[in-house]
């Protein structure tokens, strides 16, 4: 799992691209406070790889909550910029700052 980061100069969004190694998935999708925790609103593409990829542009100097969703199952991102305890889904949620 990976994710990449790119802040445009001309406005205030970073595109945030999401990059999961999940050959034996059939559906992966990032949801996050930043999509309402909606999968259907970001789902990512798998690729000839096997891997599953997305971009999501997100405003700067903001930090967001979130999780892959693969099969249904929510994973954590191992990178991520940190992690924050969520008592609504009793577990840590990764958290990526802008």
């Amino acid at each position: 799992m990976a994710i990449k980061k790119q802040f445009l100069k001309s406005k205030p969004v970073c595109k945030v691209t999401f990059t999961v190694a999940a050959k034996e998935a059939n559906t992966v999708a990032v949801v996050g406070s930043f999509n309402e925790w909606n999968a259907e609103s970001a789902p990512l593409k798998k690729l000839k790889n096997g891997s599953f990829k997305g971009t999501v542009d997100l405003e700067t100097k903001t930090s967001h909550e979130f999780k892959y969703l693969i099969d249904g199952a929510y994973v954590n991102e191992n990178e991520a910029d940190g992690f924050a305890w969520s008592d609504f889904a009793n577990a840590e949620n990764s958290v990526i700052k802008l």
